[in-house]
């Protein structure tokens, strides 16, 4: 595997201007999440370099904690849907073109930057990019535009593709928790099991008793904890914000994720064990949820928390993890799920629908069943995406170290 050209952005690179350091982002929207898109060959190879352009660019402390921070000085804002970035590069396989993403999450009131999960909706934006940077997509079996993208945080595997007519314009869709039509985008997560933890069953059970409260842990796409909304006194149809605002609820539910990450076995992203203090503080991993009987046209109410907040709608690696729960016998997602048939021995497709509080999240979860379990092959969801926005961001308070990684020469 070897770097390829990006033959449309020659040009789209730091700069100086008026003796300030400029960086080239694309500002993008994923799904239900805003971040950044940028071109991994030119930010810093040092790592420490590398996490001061974030804080610049996203507008979060260089150090230390800042409560209530609103990041005003960059372009991220509060939530954590809405602190990403990814670093894209280009590679070359069996002769053809194939991204390599990289996710830095972060946080609003502190500098700390999480490299240990991938994000399902901003993915979304990363064909767009590609195609921005000048980048030939393949060209699938059904006529559209696909492109392979590698994931260097978990190692997933994910086949984009959109649709473009004669005329350059991108077919459109329209999800939950996005107002109106955008260039449509899907995304087929491949081998996803075991994405943290090389296990669907992380536990070795499909269900736990922890800390009172029935839980399932499943790592598909993402390692998460489901627990049934009954337990907390809970339907999954509150308002995030209903849920937010009940201290009694988010304590508990955080001594649950907590004391499921321990049993998980998560890892930090150098190997070791995340200890009970990392977990409690973890902006990450792992995701949690509760779910409840479907109201509607659903298979499965769910109220998703990322973890330390509440979600407007479902992050879609969520949801893929939660619809193959669903389909594994014991879970706790299976037993409370409506309407849903069960794999059968050959690998078939089958469509999960999770009611969330921005509407109906459809995933498609290609399975089969063996022996007492299941087997899971690929997920599927469908996202909008767009470009927000192309251009140089300056670095008014760049370290000297940082201008000269970027620019060559002394600092100016």
């Amino acid at each position: 595997m070897s770097p390829v050209p990006l033959p449309a952005l020659p040009d789209f690179r730091p700069c100086l201007r008026d003796g300030v350091a400029e960086f080239p982002v694309h500002h993008v929207r994923g799904g239900t999440s805003t971040g950044l898109v940028l071109a991994e060959r030119l930010a810093p190879a040092d790592p420490a370099l590398r996490e001061e352009l974030l804080r610049h660019l996203m507008g979060v402390p260089l150090q230390g904690r800042r409560p209530g921070n609103r990041q005003i000085t960059g372009l991220g804002r509060g939530p954590a849907t809405s602190n990403k970035v990814f670093f894209a590069e280009v590679e070359t396989v069996d002769g053809r073109p194939r991204l390599v993403s990289t996710l830095a999450q972060l946080a609003a009131e502190h500098g700390g930057i999480d490299w240990s999960v991938n994000c399902g909706n901003l993915s979304a934006a990363l064909p767009l990019w590609a195609l921005d940077a000048g980048l030939a997509l393949r060209q699938a079996d059904d006529g559209a535009l696909a492109i392979d993208i590698r994931n260097t945080n978990t190692g997933v595997l994910t086949t984009a593709r959109v649709r473009r007519d004669a005329a350059g314009r991108y077919a459109s869709a329209e999800i939950p928790g996005v107002d109106g039509h955008f260039p449509a985008v899907d995304l087929f997560l491949h081998d996803p099991v075991g994405a943290k933890t090389g296990r669907l069953l992380p536990t070795g059970r499909a269900r736990d008793e922890i800390e009172g409260h029935a839980v399932s842990c499943v790592d598909v796409a993402v390692p998460m904890v489901i627990a049934d909304a009954a337990g907390f006194g809970k339907t999954a149809q509150e308002p995030i914000a209903a849920l937010e605002a009940d201290p009694a609820f988010m304590a508990a539910l955080r001594r649950v994720w907590v004391a499921a990450g321990l049993r998980m076995g998560l890892k930090r992203r150098d190997g070791q064990p995340m200890s009970e203090a990392e977990l409690e503080r973890s902006e990450t991993v792992p995701k949690v949820c509760i779910v409840g009987p479907p109201q509607g046209a659903g298979a499965l109410a769910v109220r998703y928390f990322t973890p330390q907040g509440g979600h407007a709608s479902l992050a879609v690696s969520g949801g893929c993890c939660l619809a193959a729960a669903s389909l594994v016998p014991g879970t706790v997602a299976q037993q409370l799920a409506r309407g849903l048939r069960a794999p059968a021995a050959a690998w078939g497709e089958i469509e999960v629908g999770l009611e969330n509080p921005a509407g109906l999240l459809e995933a498609t979860v290609v399975a089969r069943a063996v022996g007492d379990g299941i087997e899971v092959r690929s997920a599927a969801y469908r996202r909008s995406a767009q470009i927000l926005l192309r251009g140089q961001v300056p670095l008014y308070r760049a370290s000297a170290a940082l201008q000269q990684a970027l620019l060559g020469g002394p600092a100016g």
